[in-house]
């Protein structure tokens, strides 16, 4: 039997493709089989724009994946069993799979999941994972803005629809940056004007890609209706 292959998590950044490590470039060079998170719609996710910048596709196998969208336990055991055997396909030929991902593969990344189901599956798999620059990092640098200082304490909070919770995550911490906050952003708004701290926020969607758009005044996010890759970055200091 041939040697297996190695699963590489390769974070690639959250958007700009010139924010992938050398390490990152250097194993989408070597790996023959780039895997990576393909919509169902036929758009590319920045990981994959970003993995084709950086490879001569026609030297590689380009495997699109789809995930599940579904919270259906069975449905999500069953295809999520079918994608990692067919990224295992590839392993038990010898070849090495890079699966980019968006940000860094170790926060709240699909590579955790990939990586917990061919475990269980297949645990002889060597996984190597690369870290990336996760969307809450090129968030602080596009606005200048330090995330945390001495003594102060930072929260990574998915923003969610308990308006006490998020209450608690702002009182507990110096700095907050709630992720995938688009869908509950009239409530965070709101709490935001209760607490005076309208003024601390800023709000970034698709950072550092070329989409990217910022707010930093919540009068004008009021009626916005945004996408998915949207953070919030408050700063009480």
């Amino acid at each position: 039997m041939s040697k297996i292959g190695t699963l590489y998590g390769l974070g690639v950044g959250p958007g700009d493709p010139e924010l992938i490590t050398v390490k990152a470039f250097r194993l989408l060079q070597q790996s023959p089989v780039i895997a990576y998170p393909k919509k169902r719609m036929g758009s590319k996710s920045y990981a994959h724009q970003i993995a084709e910048l950086y490879v001569q596709q026609s030297e590689k196998e380009m495997l699109g994946l789809v995930f599940p969208m579904t919270r259906d336990k069975e449905i999500l055991e069953r295809e999520w069993n079918k994608t990692v055997e067919i990224v295992w396909e590839r392993l038990s030929a010898g070849k090495d799979v890079a699966f980019v991902t968006e940000g860094d593969p170790m926060f709240y990344s699909t590579f955790i999941h990939m990586m917990r189901v061919m475990h269980d599956e297949h645990p002889e798999v060597p996984v190597v994972t690369v870290p990336g620059v996760s969307s809450f990092l090129g968030a602080a640098s596009r606005f200048n803005l330090p995330l945390a200082d001495g003594d102060e304490q930072i929260g990574i909070i998915p923003a969610t629809e308990d308006r006490e919770a998020m209450r608690k995550a702002l009182e507990n911490h110096d700095t907050v940056v709630f992720l995938k906050v688009a869908k509950v952003l009239p409530m965070m708004i709101g709490l935001l004007q209760e607490m005076g701290l309208a003024d601390k926020a800023a709000v970034a969607t698709k950072v550092t890609s070329s989409e990217e758009m910022v707010w930093t005044d919540m009068r004008e996010l009021e009626r916005a209706e945004l996408g998915y890759l949207t953070l919030m970055v408050v700063k009480k200091g």
